[in-house]
């Protein structure tokens, strides 16, 4: 594997995580606002805004996470990208700004009909926002995006038959997952009203984003005929097919009530729908621009391999953490105490031996980054990046919060 690759490969998962994570916070913004009137939609409303409270904050790291990379490795494409595409991409930071000003209001509100109001202002803004992050990738994918400093047509470059398409699938795909996610919190919750409520919506929700990504097939073909000619017979086929079994499987067990393995079989569908843009993309970044002309000089990847990693050690951990309190009701006082009782899950590791760990943490690092820069062999890369990858991995047991190690031991912190 080429060095300037790994970064690309950084951001993929980042956009993943951010998609699966960030959109169903935005998807259950979309059931907000379609919840209707009287005491059941705001109980609707309600678990929602509980469910996706203490995370929504964490769930945009990602974006960040991949903005940051693709300016420092790819500094051409991302300047290409944010010129040409800055319109959507203004709009999508107002939907984010908007959403977290109705967080900050929501808990200030003097009545119902303020609260009405902020409900609507964040349930507008979440299906604003992934509708214009949907364009932007629209426009990458169909190649409307060319090199240089706002080369591109402002308005076009992202409305546009691929960049609509796939701006509604954004929304879609987040409302289905939200549906998913919030369903099996009301289970966890024993709330087996709002666990029908939320199943009936998965699944129209589903059904409604698979045939937009299948009547998508149709828009492709006339207006991105690359992209599509990748999809259905080239390398980015098997990732269209895990997308279609993902998908199916995702909607079989949420109509027999199995919501916890729908959720990943769910994310499963997403994550392979990106994985296929990338590969029907690959090797070109922007036309006429591959990603070994846009990426930067050698010594700044390995620059940014090495912070992607070291961060990686201390977020994953964290985000653990997070999500493990959030999922056992730790930061919900209304939460059945039997589910806060319960400890925050297994983990298969001890820190018993945290100088062992330190040392081999290092090791890792040093060893990965020296392989990089010193060693021009491709043998010695590969090393080198499994050396990396084991950095992450022994960081993040070294590193690992005391209340998860805790768990997995069976000891109880102090």
């Amino acid at each position: 594997m080429h060095l300037y690759l790994l970064p690309m490969l950084f951001m993929l998962i980042g956009l993943t995580m951010y998609t699966v994570l960030g959109g169903a916070d935005f998807g259950a913004g979309f059931w907000q606002l379609t919840a209707g009137r009287g005491a059941d939609a705001t109980r609707i409303r309600d678990q929602a805004h509980r469910a996706i409270g203490p995370v929504w904050e964490a769930n945009h790291v990602w974006l960040i996470f991949v903005i940051t990379v693709a300016w420092t490795a790819y500094p051409v494409a991302f300047a290409s990208i944010a010129t040409t595409l800055s319109v959507p991409l203004f709009i999508a930071a107002v939907g984010i700004v908007l959403r977290g000003a109705a967080y900050a209001l929501r808990s200030g509100a003097m009545s119902s009909s303020e609260t009405r109001a902020i409900d609507t202002l964040f349930a507008c803004s979440s299906i604003l926002t992934p509708f214009a992050l949907g364009t932007v990738v629209g426009a990458i994918a169909s190649g409307r995006v060319p090199v240089g400093n706002a080369a591109g047509n402002l308005i076009t470059s992202w409305l546009n038959p691929t960049s609509i398409l796939i701006g509604a699938l954004a929304v879609a795909t987040g409302a289905y997952l939200a549906a998913v996610y919030l369903a099996a919190d009301a289970v966890r919750f024993g709330d087996p009203w709002l666990a029908r409520a939320f199943r009936a919506r998965a699944l129209i929700a589903g059904v409604g984003a698979g045939a937009i990504a299948i009547a998508g097939l149709a828009v492709l073909h006339s207006d991105a005929r690359a992209v599509y000619r990748q999809l259905v017979a080239g390398r980015a086929l098997p990732a269209l097919a895990v997308s279609i079994a993902s998908g199916i499987t995702a909607l079989a067990l949420v109509s027999r009530r199995r919501y916890e393995p729908a959720r990943y079989t769910a994310a499963l569908a997403v994550a392979a729908i990106i994985a296929g843009w990338a590969l029907a993309r690959e090797p070109i970044i922007l036309p006429g621009l591959t990603l070994a002309r846009a990426a930067a000089p050698h010594d700044t990847l390995v620059l940014v391999v090495a912070a992607v990693l070291a961060g990686a050690a201390i977020l994953f951990p964290s985000l653990a953490l997070l999500f493990r309190l959030v999922l056992h009701g730790r930061f919900d006082p209304n939460a059945p105490e039997a589910l806060q009782s319960k400890p925050l899950g297994l983990i298969p590791f001890s820190v018993s031996q945290p100088g062992l760990l330190a040392r081999s943490t290092a090791a890792c690092l040093i060893a990965g980054i020296g392989l990089l820069t010193v060693a021009n062999a491709a043998w010695a890369h590969a090393v080198g990046v499994v050396a990396l990858f084991g950095f992450i991995a022994l960081g993040f047991i070294a590193l690992a919060p005391t209340e998860i190690a805790a768990a997995g031991s069976g000891d109880q912190p102090e």
